[in-house]
């Protein structure tokens, strides 16, 4: 019997662009970033750290942090999530009540 090694790559960073986005796609995509925000702090954040604290010759890996997409999707009181718990509580609330929440 033969055995081989691989590596894959799950690349699930960005947001997908559609001409109608649905919530569920807000979903996925909120999904997929915050996968992508764990990675990131694992593989490259921690351990760089882990490298600097031992000595460890190594080139710097830039990479992109994508907290303020989560911070838009999942802040408390301001993210678009913590808005549409809000107003969904709300006896009048409409899509365009909602709409003009998230720009204030």
């Amino acid at each position: 019997s033969s055995s081989s090694s691989a590596i894959r790559i799950l690349d699930i960073f960005g947001f997908e662009s559609f001409k109608v986005n649905s919530f569920e796609q807000l979903c996925i995509n909120y999904c997929n970033e915050t996968l992508q925000s764990q990675f990131n702090r694992y593989v490259f954040k921690l351990e760089q750290q882990e490298y600097e604290r031992e000595g460890i010759e190594w080139s710097f890996i830039e990479f992109p942090d994508n907290q303020g997409v989560l911070d838009l999707i999942e802040k408390k009181r301001t993210g678009i999530i913590s808005i549409l718990d809000e107003q969904c509580r709300l006896r009048k609330c409409t899509d365009q009540t909602f709409v003009a929440k998230t720009y204030e």
